[in-house]
């Protein structure tokens, strides 16, 4: 199966990249940054520990640091860039945007082997030691691979443990600390434990300079839909990343991840500000011209005040841009708010 290379990328990424937002939070580039230092094999072999992890019900050991990694989705792509772990990885799929512009380089270099999931025959041509998803339905039959045929094939897995949806795995709800142990686990597998504590302090300083508002804000998390909005709800990535820039989620009674809803509870809840997810396949722009052109939700007071804020797909979903997606949204409250 050929290997296809990357395209150009066309959208803007809206939140502030990684790096930037952890040195200097008031500005939204990345002019004076630094790609993380690579981890030497000695360094690696010094601070690395076997482990054997429980990840959504299947028994994961590691007795060695994975050397040959493909990455499912942006989320577990950007988990390895952001550790400085470029090197490692063989191949990426289902990218859900543009990596921020620090990693853009180094994820340029790697081959994209599907721009969804890549089938099973694409992965073993890679040979990778260990694949990374970001859903458990990344490994299927008719996707990537069941686990256990991979394991008979010696290919460790690994899934994002926010994405795990067994009752006692599925985070209820998703936390900032969740995410942090994703990250420590993710350190420890890959025998960076130093690099992953380091991430986690900047991203924990970030979070505590975010200044919430003085009043209490209510807020739709619009991710999708047409006819029938799909928005966030109480406990997954939107509730948390919300939560702690100091909005109301007018949907946080709804114990799910993400829900559908009606256009007539939107307008019942009147959101003070929508947050938009801006994905390429549905853009922050045409979520706010079917809005602004629906005689119902024309009305809303966020509409008719144009008090939107945006959140790229990629930082939508538990991982290392939940941070920065939250101090994007405390600037452009604050924007608003001018």
């Amino acid at each position: 199966m050929p290997v296809l290379r990357h395209p150009r990328p066309t959208a803007v990424v809206v939140a502030l990249p990684l790096v930037a937002l952890l040195a200097a939070c008031s500005s939204g580039t990345s002019s004076g940054t630094e790609q993380p230092p690579q981890a030497s094999e000695a360094a690696v072999s010094a601070t690395f520990t076997p482990l054997t992890v429980d990840n959504c019900g299947t028994t994961v050991t590691v007795d060695a640091p994975p050397q040959h990694v493909l990455t499912i989705k942006s989320t577990t792509t950007e988990m390895l860039l952001a550790l400085g772990l470029q090197d490692r990885l063989v191949g990426t799929a289902f990218a859900d945007g543009p990596v921020p512009a620090e990693y853009r380089t180094a994820y340029e270099a790697v081959p994209v082997v599907s721009n969804k999931v890549p089938g099973q025959e694409a992965v073993l041509a890679l040979a990778p030691d260990l694949v990374y998803g970001g859903w458990e339905s990344n490994f299927s039959a008719d996707g990537a691979g069941d686990r256990a045929t991979l394991a008979d094939r010696g290919i460790t897995t690994y899934v994002s443990p926010a994405a795990c949806k067994e009752k006692g795995y599925m985070p209820d709800p998703l936390t900032f600390e969740g995410v942090f142990d994703e990250i420590r686990e993710a350190g420890a597998i890959f025998g960076v434990p130093d690099r992953a504590d380091a991430l986690v302090k900047q991203q924990t300083e970030a979070l505590a300079g975010v200044t919430k508002p003085a009043q209490e804000t209510t807020a739709l998390w619009y991710s999708s839909g047409g006819d029938q909005p799909y928005v966030g709800a109480g406990i997954g990535a939107p509730q948390m990343i919300m939560d702690a820039a100091g909005l109301t989620n007018v949907f946080a009674d709804v114990h799910d991840t993400w829900t559908s809803t009606g256009w007539e509870q939107v307008v019942a809840a009147d959101p003070d500000v929508i947050v938009l997810v801006d994905a390429s396949w549905n853009t922050a722009e045409s979520k706010i011209g079917l809005l602004e052109s629906n005689p119902a939700t024309s009305q809303l007071t966020a509409v008719r005040e144009h008090r939107y804020l945006t959140v790229p797909f990629p930082a939508s979903e538990a991982g290392v841009r939940n941070a920065a997606a939250v101090v994007s949204l405390d600037e452009q409250l604050a924007a608003l708010d001018k």
